[in-house]
């Protein structure tokens, strides 16, 4: 029988999922998962979990699943040293690196790919169950022939979400939240920018609209189709929703796993009923009723996209039309019941009234906070109701919040249920935590004498078109780029246009999203391209990696394939990849210290492109007649949908063209000029190769994350945010303050000075 797997984003969902029948929980702790934002576990609260589940016959699966900076490698190390001795039932990781350390340190770890691994073919999930995977979670990007087609092919247990959120962007490729502020989706700080308020400019003036703001995942009635499938595991999305969130949806997904057989249509029906108090947003079954992948890239975007739709959820409660201190005894109650690391808005409270919606909260009633400049989203379970001498109906709300922000209703306290307890009582037993381990240094393999012969040091420039391989060519780059599209390929392949370079001196880069539906037809596009001569490849996708082994081609490991340490490039040298092109978002610390000189001829770095934002896998629906759109910051972004999907990217390119001479310096001697998903105009070209000619600065581009790296929180920054909020909660109804952002004080992980303990590992070795 397949599983059904529920989220815990705290203690009250971990005993609501298990109460309403779910077979196992997926949870995260402090770090490395891909929901920093929710409240997670403490170490004896995870470790009682365990205890707990495991004594019902219950799993437990921890996330791991983002992308790790090599400067954490050791804290990352100490992490998977501690799991193998709590004993979860299975990892979810994006990282190559943890595969790399898991198999060297930790072999008895089950891992399972994490839908941001970004796996939506059958080659990508045979080559990880050859690497020890138990289970891959696959992109949600797919529909259930593809889904019936992966699993013919492969032996590994499937799981699919079934439920909940979806990202707007294909799985593991957005860098949106990133590039704004370094706050990357990759590393579980994404501040979902897809969901907010833009301007577009349309024919005759402009419109405004939730553009990008997704419906929800609902695929009730899909589930007796997915078990015959032979799905495993049915995930349900909401590691921060509310407990009765989670309990009223797993409690209509075990009904129907458990009597579909007497009656699909009754079971199903009595399910939505179940289903009739999730107040999240309209619902889609996004890709479920495709039957081809043409057929779903030109009609997907209608089903999951509504303008009109606010990016929050629940049903319209009104605006904030004023607040006021709440009374003293409800202010020392919250301060009490909050974890000591909560957040500002968990540790503090006011009162507000309400106006301009139809149904008036009460006390018990779960309620989501929106900001109206869209900087912050809370969720809050309403405590207390005042009735002023005018009749006004005062609730409490967490702090931060002010007039003109927006409230939604997510559950009515009638739907509240009072759950046993995961738990136990006493977790003084409960006291093991990451030890202060090192980490064995790790080599990655030297290069040898001709290896890299189909890599050489100078400019390569990246084109998405034939034709404008003709007007970069002038500046002579060692090797040109071709993007494999429907266009590209149809050129190269028919022989219509003759290149103005050998063959030789081109390289193909593969897209990173490759579904099931078009899997076939890109190893007949690879197999016809090599035999009309092409011989190197960058490959995107892990399924891509299994696809070109074993043929006579040099393959190189592209920025979607993210090498942020060197325990991920060893993995990747492991596949047979020995060059790297670095993800757009790393920064100048991190490159270094992943790459040390002895090998950073491997590396090709990006100096200027125009990265995809976030990838879509559809055309975006007839109404959305624009190119250009703007945020309330009055950011402009531009927006292509093509026969291979949509990609939103930026007006305001990635230039570091003016440090190149340091790049050289440093042994980083082969450079990238990226302009796919543009078309490239002789005059903007012409300005961007003479600024790196002259090493000079290009004017209006954007540093991305080259000189800050990913916005991230020391543990000593993080300790003193923790008693900041604390004293703010205290003297809230005295002095509202705001929050303060916290600062990249991140500090370079030096190893100390003197030997370090353990072996030696290096690159090639298991």
């Amino acid at each position: 029988m397949a599983e059904l797997l529920a989220p815990a984003g705290n203690i009250e969902s971990l005993d609501a999922a298990i109460g309403e029948g779910a077979d196992a929980v997926y949870l995260g702790l402090k770090s490395f998962n891909a929901r920093l934002r929710t409240s997670n576990f403490a170490w004896n609260q995870f470790e009682g979990a365990v205890n707990s589940l495991h004594r019902m016959g219950k799993k437990i699966y921890v996330t791991v699943n983002t992308v790790c900076e090599e400067r954490e490698t050791e804290r990352l190390y100490r992490f998977l040293s501690y799991l193998n001795n709590i004993g979860p039932d299975g990892l979810i990781v994006q990282d190559f690196g943890i595969i790399r350390m898991c198999q060297e340190f930790f072999p008895n770890l089950e891992l399972h790919a994490s839908t941001q691994m970004n796996v939506e073919n059958a080659a990508g999930v045979n080559l990880l169950s050859k690497e020890g995977f138990k289970r891959v979670v696959l992109a949600r990007e797919l529909g259930l022939e593809e889904i019936k087609d992966i699993k013919a092919h492969t032996n590994a247990e499937l799981e699919v979400f079934v439920h909940g959120a979806l990202c707007v962007s294909e799985s593991g490729l957005c860098l949106f939240s990133s590039f704004l502020g370094g706050k990357s989706a990759n590393r579980g700080m994404c501040t979902q920018a897809c969901r907010r308020f833009y301007t577009a400019e349309v024919p005759g003036g402009i419109e405004q609209g939730y553009y990008f703001s997704p419906s929800d995942l609902q695929l009730i009635d899909k589930i007796p189709d997915l078990i015959e499938a032979g799905v495993e595991s049915f995930k349900i999305e909401g590691r921060m929703k509310s407990a009765e969130y989670v309990g009223s949806v797993v409690a209509a997904y075990r009904y129907v796993m458990d009597h579909y057989q007497e009656s699909k249509k009754e079971a199903v029906a009595a399910a939505k009923r179940m289903l009739a108090t999730d107040f999240a947003r309209s619902k889609t079954s996004y890709w479920y009723n495709f039957k081809s992948s043409s057929d779903g890239v030109d009609n997907a975007g209608e089903q999951i996209l509504n303008p009109n739709q606010a990016g929050g959820t629940g049903i319209y409660l009104g605006k904030i039309e004023g607040t006021k201190a709440a009374p003293e005894s409800l202010e020392k109650s919250v301060r009490e019941a909050a974890p000591a690391d909560a957040s500002y808005e968990q540790q503090s409270v006011q009162l507000a009234r309400l106006g301009g919606g139809n149904y008036d909260p009460d006390p018990g009633d779960s309620i989501r906070l929106h900001k109206k400049d869209d900087t912050g989203r809370v969720s809050h379970k309403i405590r207390y109701l005042e009735t002023d001498d005018r009749g006004g109906r005062w609730i409490d709300i967490p702090g931060g919040f002010n007039n003109g922000d927006s409230v939604y209703l997510l559950q009515t306290k009638s739907m509240s249920k009072r759950y046993p307890r995961v738990l136990p009582k006493d977790l003084s037993r409960f006291n093991k935590q990451p030890k202060d381990e090192r980490l064995p240094i790790l080599d990655l393999t030297p290069v040898e004498k001709q290896e890299l012969s189909y890599f050489p040091e100078g400019l390569y420039i990246q084109v998405s078109s034939v034709q404008d391989v003709f007007i970069v060519q002038s500046a002579h780059p060692v090797r040109i780029i071709i993007e494999l599209n429907s266009e590209t390929a149809r050129e190269l392949l028919e022989g219509s246009t003759v290149l103005p370079v050998s063959k030789k001196q081109i390289i193909i880069s593969l897209d990173p999203f490759l579904p099931s539906g078009i899997e076939s037809r890109q190893i007949e596009m690879i197999d016809a391209l090599i035999e009309k001569g092409f011989a190197s490849f960058i490959a995107n996708n892990v399924g891509q990696v299994n696809i070109l082994k074993g043929k006579k081609v040099s393959v190189i490991a592209g920025p979607y394939l993210y090498s942020f340490n060197r325990w991920a490039v060893s993995w990747l040298e492991n596949q047979g990849l020995g060059a790297f092109v670095s993800p757009y978002e790393n920064s100048r610390r991190n490159l270094e210290a992943t790459f040390e000189e002895n090998v950073r001829s491997r590396v090709l770095v990006p100096v200027f492109a125009y990265p995809a934002l976030f990838r879509m896998r559809f055309k975006l629906p007839s109404s959305y007649d624009f190119t250009f759109f703007n945020d309330k910051e009055n950011t402009c972004f531009k927006v292509n949908s093509t026969d291979d999907g949509s990609f939103v990217m930026p007006e305001t390119p990635f230039s570091i063209v003016d440090k190149v001479e340091f790049l050289m310096g440093s042994g980083f001697k082969r450079i990238l000029l990226d302009f796919s998903k543009t078309k490239v105009k002789k005059a903007e070209f012409k300005q961007v190769y003479s600024a790196l000619i002259k090493r000079q600065p290009l004017q209006g581009t954007s540093r991305f994350n080259w000189k800050d790296g990913f916005y991230s929180v020391s543990p000593e920054e993080y300790k003193q945010m923790t008693l900041n909020a604390k004293e703010r909660a205290e003297s809230y109804s005295a002095k509202k303050t705001k929050s303060q952002g916290a600062k990249n004080n991140a500090r370079k992980n030096t190893p100390p000075s003197g030997k370090r303990n353990g072996a030696r590992t290096y690159g090639k070795k298991r």
